[in-house]
């Protein structure tokens, strides 16, 4: 043990994370970018902001039922429109201050604020109208933009303390986002190297691990070493290859981290050449998803419990708007690839697609940080279609030029972009799909526009009953198998792991940590 602590205290990989008493430590994918929830950009904000701050409503790990920790109770009003909030009582800020509905009707108020350069409150403005004080009854009452079927859903922001601001605009290098004050479990501080949280006893919180320590993880093997030793007590996301040797461990257990998350090309259809949809799909066939697989991530073909699920839609294959009709592309069909090149005019000579006498030939990108998931994709692919007769170039993309940049529209001269989207309570895609005006299609990557999607999304956001939900988004699913903003990849399962002295440790889909009350340390 002592060896095994100096090599990696050695490599950089360990510092302050050997520590004794009620301590858990664990690796993340990276560390945290801020604390402060209206400009999250990871998942590695969103689960470490869980720790930090209450959520208004979320849905429960066990019984999946909507349920609040600052709400006493709820009224639904005009069929969906409003709901009254009433504050539990008893709540208290990291700084002692009572928790009211003031706060709960400041946080509407930032998100709704123009100049609060939050994706997230550009989302909530879609959503959200307004909110207003009820005193006499400890209650807020927020409007919608529409009635609501589910207004509970809509309500999933996390709630910021109202006298810790000087007013609703709320910049992202304000210092809130290093030393954050929620009602979570935990008091949270994020440094250069480590994220810390200390357990905050609460009215709505009894948390029994006193302190939670964050390190980024770096090489999948050394992660896996440390955890096996003892060095950590946890890794959020084991790589497909390094599963079998923790599997086998008496002292540590796999656990599954539903990230309701999906993988995806982004297809430019501004691009020439990609403005056919016959070429879009001659892409499609061009790509053989079970070899990527097996390349990138070690699984066989004939695997019987295979960690990555092929998908045909936008939406994971457990969902009820995922549409079963559509069928999978798991194997290229290059003899089909070939009949659609030549229906959209294209040659084939030399080995090389010629359209108007010229090659296509693909910028494409990958988020960077998808490397550590499936090993070599981004070059794996790309020597797919070129041996499909495509040109390509390949090119890593920053976590950080990713999010500023991708997300945000303005990546207008690359031709495909992988990507990952991960969804909470609300599996809500009308963002990554609409055509982007008047706040709209606020994630749309590439400013995709078709007049019959923007249709389904807006039956969907009219829809009354989670049935017509549910049809929209059925048609919406096929129109886009063979419309091709996205070439559609597969569902690839997390998996977490805890040494055994950890107990309790439900995990929350997509938020990871909301049941932490629940977690101890024997440690």
């Amino acid at each position: 043990m002592a060896r095994s602590r100096h090599l990696l205290v050695s490599l950089g990989i360990v510092s302050s994370l050997f520590l004794t008493g009620g301590t858990v430590s664990y690796y993340e994918e990276a560390l945290p970018t801020t604390l402060n929830p209206l400009f999250a950009q990871s998942m590695v904000d969103q689960r470490t902001q869980e720790l930090v701050f209450d959520r208004l409503y979320y849905r429960s790990a066990i019984t999946s039922t909507i349920k609040s920790r600052l709400a006493e109770s709820q009224e639904r009003l005009e069929g969906g429109k409003k709901i009254k909030v009433v504050a539990k009582k008893g709540v208290k800020w990291h700084d002692g201050q009572p928790f009211t509905p003031e706060d709960i009707c400041f946080t509407v108020d930032v998100l709704l604020d123009t100049n609060t350069p939050s994706l997230i409150g550009k989302q909530y403005r879609e959503v959200l109208e307004s909110c207003e004080v009820d005193k006499k009854a400890n209650a807020a009452i927020v409007t919608f933009q529409r009635a609501y079927h589910n207004p509970e859903e809509r309500l999933g922001f996390r709630v910021l303390p109202k006298h810790k601001f000087e007013s609703t605009t709320v910049l992202p290098d304000d210092v809130f986002g290093s030393r954050p004050i929620g009602t979570g479990p935990m008091k949270g501080t994020r440094g250069r190297t480590e994220a810390r949280f200390e357990a905050f006893t609460n009215g709505n919180h009894t948390p029994s691990i006193p302190l939670l320590m964050l390190a980024e993880g770096g090489d999948p093997i050394v992660q896996v070493k440390t955890i096996m030793s003892g060095g950590v007590q946890g890794l959020i996301a084991v790589a497909p290859p390094r599963r079998p040797e923790v599997r086998a461990s008496d002292d540590v257990g796999l656990k599954s981290y539903d990230l309701r998350s999906w993988w995806y090309i982004a297809v430019n259809q501004n691009r020439p050449g990609l403005n056919s949809k016959a070429i879009r799909q001659a892409l499609d066939h061009t790509i053989d998803r079970q070899q990527l697989r097996e390349l990138t991530m070690g699984i066989k073909p004939d695997d019987p419990l295979p960690a990555c699920q092929f998908i045909s839609g936008p939406f994971i294959p457990s969902s009820p708007y995922y549409n079963r009709g559509v069928e999978t592309l798991e194997n290229a069909d290059l003899g089909e690839a070939k009949r659609l090149m030549e229906s959209a005019g294209a040659k084939l000579e030399h080995g090389l697609w010629l359209k108007g006498g010229q090659p296509i030939n693909l910028k494409i990108g990958m988020n960077a940080p998808l490397d550590l998931e499936a090993k070599d994709l981004l070059n794996q692919l790309g020597n797919q279609l070129q041996a499909g007769g495509f040109q390509r170039q390949v090119h890593k993309i920053s976590n950080d030029e990713w999010t500023n940049k991708v997300i945000t529209g303005q990546m207008s001269d690359w031709d495909l972009l992988i990507g990952k989207w991960s969804f909470g309570v609300v599996e809500d895609v009308n963002p990554l799909f609409q055509t982007r005006a008047g706040g709209k299609g606020a994630l749309n990557i590439f400013n995709y526009t078709n007049p019959k999607v923007d249709g389904f999304l807006e039956a969907y956001d009219q829809a009354s009953t989670d049935t017509a939900a549910q049809d929209a988004y059925h048609d919406l699913h096929e129109f886009l198998a063979d419309d091709l903003p996205y070439i559609f990849l597969w569902k690839l399962d997390t998996k977490s792991a805890w040494r055994n002295a950890v107990r309790g440790n439900t995990i929350t889909p997509y938020y990871y940590f909301t049941e932490f009350d629940s977690w101890s340390f024997s440690g």
